[in-house]
């Protein structure tokens, strides 16, 4: 199942990360097949994540940012297991990714990395009994290349980078850098 995830990262390298309904209308109608869902709350994100779904894209919701299951609970990843189609999860919370993982959820962990200590935390991302995601997602996405370097060899895992990326620049600085994909609210970047 990873393989799949994986390959369809490699195969469709730009996300369109959605934050509101104009948004979302706008990534449905793009050639980009994998959307990051960064908004809803328990009542609309089944009905946001079939739209996703009925145009044929694959589904990842950002847990953290759904209103009423932003804690740090398994039952919130149940609630996305058993009523949403969603492919995914995305988080900052390791311990939800175990959960995720025997639901048969993809998963992506997302690091803020605005220090040393994101570096070590990425480092013994599968320690402490916490299982391995499928993806880390490195924030912001314009790094230097010496840090995406350093991450991707330090990493267990494929690399992907989100926030600020805006512009064809900063997406190849991402992938000539070996990251795996770039996810973006910026509309412009999901038409490259």
């Amino acid at each position: 199942m990873r393989g799949e995830f994986i390959e369809k990262l490699e195969n469709n390298p730009i996300i369109a990360a959605v934050k509101d309904d104009k948004g979302l209308k706008k990534a449905l109608s793009t050639e980009c097949e994998i959307i990051f869902i960064l908004y809803g709350d328990l009542c609309s994100i089944p009905e946001i994540v079939a739209k996703v779904k009925d145009a044929g894209k694959l589904a990842m919701v950002h847990i953290d940012l759904i209103v009423g299951l932003n804690n740090t609970k398994d039952v919130a990843v149940e609630f996305i297991k058993e009523n949403t189609r969603a492919d995914g999860i995305i988080t900052t919370k390791a311990n939800l990714i175990g959960k995720a993982k025997v639901l048969g959820l993809y998963t992506i962990l997302r690091y803020f990395v605005i220090d040393s200590m994101a570096l070590v935390n990425i480092e013994k991302q599968d320690g402490h009994g916490q299982a391995r995601p499928d993806v880390i997602e490195i924030l912001p996405g314009i790094l230097l290349p010496k840090i995406i370097k350093k991450i991707k060899t330090i990493s267990r895992v494929p690399v992907i980078a989100g926030g600020l990326i805006s512009d064809k620049e900063d997406v190849m600085n991402a992938l000539n850098n070996g990251l795996l994909a770039v996810s973006t609210t910026n509309e412009e970047v999901w038409d490259l």
